[in-house]
């Protein structure tokens, strides 16, 4: 009998590509791993692994054992789902990831109407970005977790989890208020409220007056987010799909000091509607882009009935504001 806890790790190894990878992920020693992926080898019959270097290839029958993984560990969730509805009364942690502009909007007011209804629920919140949540959902760190798209930076299946649909918002390019307007048919705006959906999908843009409005800008010295996350190669991509690269000053995540580095002069970004807080700062000129960035609520599949999971994702739903509701594009 093949024992579910080396599936697991058969699993993480499919996804991650070494035996590292996936002792530090499942806090194990990477002697431990290897000793487990053994044993399943064992089980198995036959060889599931091929050594290439420093990396570790699944044979094909090792392939086709994840793939059955998958559909058990699917099952798992489900039986846990059916258990936790039985027992009645929500109870216990549950480990949330989020990312910083849901956390300060939405997260809050959610965790409130969790407190009223579900009292015995321990939600934990722990900040996410949207690149790592589908490591941490699946190696059990989070049982759910706010993750978002953008247009120019289309999602990637992830084996195991699911994803539904929260809310859209519209994505801004934010200029010092002193420079020349772009040419360009896009609505100038200085109010992050509009609930209009104008989201065109991944690898569009030009043909809304998006291209004119960034190439305005291609001189300018940018801000991106940190390499490595959704937001930098957002904005990179839509720049590229402009006609240039941008040339990147500052790497900055939080997005209230990136408008207070574009008020002071110090260049353009693009930043999305949640982003934008508080009272209009009229040393920033904020241009309505024709892209959006998508949020939806991620979760390990089968975890979708889970009480806990779904009394979550309706506390999310009803906390989203008014002005981001109408634009539940599909993930």
């Amino acid at each position: 009998m093949l024992d579910v806890r080396r599936l697991r790790l058969l699993r993480e190894l499919a996804r991650r590509g070494t035996i590292a990878a996936v002792a530090e992920a499942l806090a194990f020693s990477p002697s431990a791993v290897s000793q487990q992926l053994g044993v399943l080898e064992r089980e198995a019959g036959l060889p599931l692994l091929e050594r290439t270097g420093r990396r570790v290839r699944l044979t094909p029958a090792g392939q086709n054992l994840v793939l059955h993984a998958e559909a058990v560990l699917e099952r798992l969730e489900r039986a846990d789902a059916d258990l936790a509805a039985a027992r009645g009364g929500l109870s216990g942690a549950l480990r949330i990831g989020a990312f910083p502009t849901a956390t300060r909007a939405i997260v809050p007011a959610a965790l409130v109407a969790l407190a009223r209804l579900h009292p015995g629920l321990e939600p934990m919140v722990r900040e996410t970005d949207p690149a790592e949540v589908a490591h941490a959902l699946r190696a059990g760190d989070l049982d759910v977790a706010l993750v978002h798209t953008y247009d120019f930076v289309p999602a990637a299946r992830e084996p195991g989890l699911t994803t539904e649909p929260l809310y859209g918002e519209a994505m801004y390019l934010a200029v010092p208020a002193g420079d020349a307007p772009a040419d360009s048919d896009s609505d100038s705006d200085s109010d992050s409220d509009s609930d209009s959906d104008c989201g065109p999908g991944p690898g569009t843009g030009e043909s809304s007056g998006q291209g004119p409005v960034l190439r305005a800008h291609a001189d300018a010295p940018w801000i991106t987010a940190t390499p490595g996350t959704l937001c930098h190669t957002m904005t990179v991509r839509a720049c590229q799909a402009a006609g240039f690269t941008p040339r990147v000053r500052h790497r900055v995540d939080e997005f209230a000091t990136v408008l207070a580095l574009v008020a002071a002069g110090q260049g353009v970004a693009v930043v999305p509607q949640l982003g934008v807080t508080g009272p209009a700062d009229p040393a920033v000129r904020l241009t309505r882009l024709a892209m959006q960035r998508r949020t939806g609520l991620a979760f390990r599949s089968g975890a979708r009935t889970h009480p806990a999971v779904a009394a979550f994702g309706a506390a999310l739903r009803a906390a989203v504001p008014p002005d981001l509701a109408g634009s539940r594009a599909a993930q």
